[in-house]
């Protein structure tokens, strides 16, 4: 567990990893706690809406069933086994009893339809799913074997543990598909590891006396699964299990409530839609956030709101954690995601591969303990997402004083009249509008600039704003050049099921208005 040495600098030059040759993810998430201490808690469930509490003990009993009930079905080490269930004891202690075996999970949403699962269960070859009686419903004619809690053998005495190595594949997460035809992100029994530093730092320092962890991301995310579950039951903190297909602000003010939640991993969108309620979340120890950056309103509303600052990660399915900000060392720098975490070599490189003092891509050094094995099936995929010995972030930033600035996704920077021009900045910009809710904003084509900044407003309820008040809005805090040229105000924006905005879809509505 990582301690707070009193600067970033000192933690940094006192890290080293330490991998052992063997590694198994059950183990280190529950089995050795388990072993020491069985009756310390683990998880707070309020999955169906009471509260009842798992120790590592019954947590690990519940997986041994699942592990026998497993092997009755023939599933062996190496086997893809599909986890199709929302926050619950029972998704982690399949998760776990599929790494005991030497198998391989692989997450699934509740909220996929009948493609989208089709398309995962399809291409990871999973031939069992561990779900609910309605996941067993979405699973019907895709010839898996759908396993329900009603399945499960009673028989929960020690099962054969497979051995293992760090990079033994553990866990299929596949990307949630902004840009293409998802793939599958193969990670291995480092996995874990891999995230603790980051997973660390962004709470302050996690596992304090009192910290209890949640977060709304679905744990079929990497978001949800290792930068919440799977590190709180690594470090000892309690972690809450509450179902919650759409992120609503009463039922997230009641879990808080209810389950005495210390510290929270919170996407963008529900920041915005507690900025939107001005609702406090009183006894917050630590706050983080990443999936996008967040802008000096929406962190200067954090500490307010929650008497804490908002620390913001970085990362991506494929190589997770590797940066933050950290309250506990050090103020946040809007418009930064935070500076290196200890550990991981990440630079701004340039198109040969060099680092650069200029705008390049956001790039991680091969040999990260969080990084992917590969992708699956995707050889020539996964050789395309390096650069000479860096892996490339798919984003555009540049290395300032210590921090990471967030330009952009490498295809959705603005190309405006020579200016290249990011979008998060204008967003942060106009959310800071009081009438403004949530926005989106892509390059338009244009004959005359290459592209022009267009952006999709949604208005608060109750709310009107005119075009050319929020053109002027921006015109007046950013550069004269950046400033959206055309607005369109919309109902709502097209989201992932992870709940951020993809621009690819209003990059094709903006290409379509130029097209009619």
């Amino acid at each position: 567990m990582l301690q707070n040495p009193g600067s970033y600098e000192a933690l940094r030059q006192g890290f080293g990893w330490e991998i052992p040759d063997r590694l198994n993810l059950a183990v280190q998430a529950c089995d050795a706690r388990a072993d020491e201490t069985p009756d310390r808690l683990a998880i707070i469930d309020l999955s169906d809406g009471t509260r009842r509490d798992w120790s590592y003990g019954a947590l690990r009993d519940l997986s041994r069933q699942v592990q026998r009930t497993l092997r009755a079905c023939g599933v062996a080490r190496g086997d893809r086994v599909g986890v199709l269930l929302s926050q619950s004891p029972l998704c982690a202690a399949a998760h776990l009893a599929i790494w005991r075996m030497g198998a391989v999970s692989v997450p699934l949403f509740k909220l996929f339809r009948h493609d989208a699962l089709a398309s995962r269960v399809g291409d990871s070859g999973a031939g069992v799913v561990v779900t609910d009686d309605e996941g067993a419903a979405m699973l019907d004619g895709l010839g898996v074997t759908a396993l329900t809690g009603a399945d499960l053998l009673t028989d929960a005495r020690p099962d054969w543990q497979e051995p293992t190595g760090p990079e033994d594949p553990a866990v299929l997460i596949y990307t949630s598909g902004t840009t293409g035809t998802p793939k599958g992100a193969l990670h291995g029994h480092r996995v874990l590891t891999g995230h603790l530093p980051g997973v660390a730092v962004s709470h302050d320092f996690l596992g304090q006396p009192g910290d209890v962890l949640w977060t709304p991301a679905d744990w079929a995310w990497i978001g949800g699964l290792f930068d919440v579950l799977m590190p709180g039951l690594a470090l000892g903190v309690p972690v809450v299990a509450a179902r919650m297909p759409r992120f609503d602000v009463a039922s997230c003010q009641r879990i808080v409530a209810v389950a005495g939640v210390r510290n929270v991993f919170f996407p963008p969108t529900a920041l915005r839609m507690l900025k939107a309620a001005d609702a406090a979340l009183p006894g917050l120890r630590s706050v983080a956030s990443g999936g996008e950056p967040l802008g000096a309103e929406m962190l200067a509303w954090g500490r307010q709101a929650f008497g804490v600052e908002i620390n913001e990660f970085y990362g991506q399915t494929e190589c997770n954690m590797v940066a933050s900000s950290c309250g506990a060392l050090f103020p946040a720098r809007p418009g930064a995601i935070g500076r290196v975490v200890p550990g991981f070599d990440v630079a701004v490189i340039d198109a040969q591969g060099q680092p650069t003092a200029e705008e390049g891509d956001i790039a991680v050094r091969r040999g990260a303990a969080s990084m992917f094995l590969g992708y699956w099936n995707r050889p020539e995929a996964t050789a395309e997402k390096f650069r000479g010995d860096w892996m490339l972030m798919g984003d555009r930033g540049v290395a300032d004083d210590g921090f990471l600035r967030f330009v952009g996704r490498e295809d959705e920077v603005i190309t405006s009249a020579g200016y290249r021009i990011g979008p998060a900045e204008i967003e942060d910009c106009l959310m800071t509008h009081p009438a403004v809710a949530t926005v989106g904003v892509v390059g338009k084509p244009c004959a005359l600039r290459t592209e022009i900044v267009k952006a999709y407003v949604v208005l608060k309820p109750g709310q009107s704003a005119e075009a050319e008040h929020l053109m002027q809005w921006v015109k007046e805090r950013l550069a004269s050049y950046s400033y959206p040229r055309e607005i369109a105000f919309v109902e709502a924006l097209p989201m992932t099921v992870t709940g951020k905005v993809i621009r690819k879809d209003l990059k094709a509505r903006a290409a379509s208005e130029v097209a009619a």
